[in-house]
């Protein structure tokens, strides 16, 4: 009964949101906006706040948020880390092991409404802007992200190309910005109507389209040295937007694998990236 409960809520939202629009498209769009980019999970759990407290760096306001960063200092080139839609800096742990191993100095931060930084809601172009401050601050050689964090810095970097970025790591990261909006209309039962309104909403306020974004047009000009992973199996993002983004992105390095899942933290997959980030993997 719990179950179906959940599964009924969101389809009551886009009842209400499809009647909605008769009234009001720019409110109804607004207000599922809203509801797409709220954060439900991803702040610091009990067992989180033992190993990322000692590391608390600065907290840094950016667009009205302030944003918690870590560092763990090292003597070799500096690395950021972009964690993926409700998670937090925690989910790095297993690759910090190996970086820090490996004395990189490492940087972190938890996206706005994760972890320890304010917020409520997250979409991509916030999460660029905050990215960007980032490496302005800290003026990383490589970075590395998971799922939405990959693709916000493939989206940065085709919007604020910056020369000190030496290689760019993607953890199965989407690629199309309409496959998750159609999962969001399927999930919500929400009518073309609807969507229509979304998207003008979202053209209006971001300057592109929902078909417009993508991480597989983004990198047609990115000359960065990449290395992208994907699992075969992936549940939660397509197997497939890596595979575009690798068709496309000349210099990256596609690794794929089968089992591993959506969070991929197992040594192999760690490894390769401290391989890639030394040189010992080319094309």
């Amino acid at each position: 009964m719990k179950a179906l409960f959940k599964k009924l809520i969101p389809k009551f939202y886009g009842a209400l949101l499809n009647l909605y629009v008769f009234l009001s498209p720019t409110k109804a769009a607004s207000k599922a906006f809203t509801i797409f980019t709220k954060v439900r999970k991803g702040r610091v759990l009990p067992n989180q706040k033992e190993y990322l407290d000692p590391v608390k760096h600065e907290r840094i306001e950016v667009t009205g948020h302030m944003i918690q960063t870590y560092n763990w200092p090292g003597d070799r080139e500096t690395v950021l880390l972009i964690h993926g839609w409700e998670s937090n800096t925690w989910r790095w742990h297993k690759l910090l092991e190996k970086l820090t191993q490996a004395n990189y100095n490492v940087i972190a931060f938890d996206a706005p409404a994760h972890g320890y930084s304010t917020g409520e809601h997250l979409y991509v172009p916030l999460y660029a802007e905050v990215l960007e401050q980032m490496i302005i601050k800290y003026r990383p050689h490589h970075l590395i992200g998971h799922s939405v964090g990959g693709m916000t810095i493939l989206y940065n970097e085709y919007r604020n190309p910056n020369d000190a970025i030496e290689k760019i790591v993607t953890i199965a990261s989407p690629s199309e910005f309409h496959e998750i909006i159609d999962h969001f209309q399927t999930l919500l039962g929400l009518s073309n109507r609807m969507l229509d309104a979304l998207e003008t909403y979202i053209k209006k306020r971001f300057g592109f389209t929902i078909r417009e974004f993508s991480s597989s047009k983004f990198v047609s000009t990115n000359n960065k040295k990449g290395l992208l992973f994907h699992d075969r199996w992936d549940k939660i993002t397509p197997y497939h937007a890596s595979e575009r983004v690798h068709a496309v992105w000349q210099e990256s390095i596609f690794y794929s694998t089968e089992g591993l899942g959506h969070s991929m933290h197992q040594d192999e997959v760690n490894d390769k990236i401290i391989a890639f980030l030394q040189d010992k993997i080319t094309q």
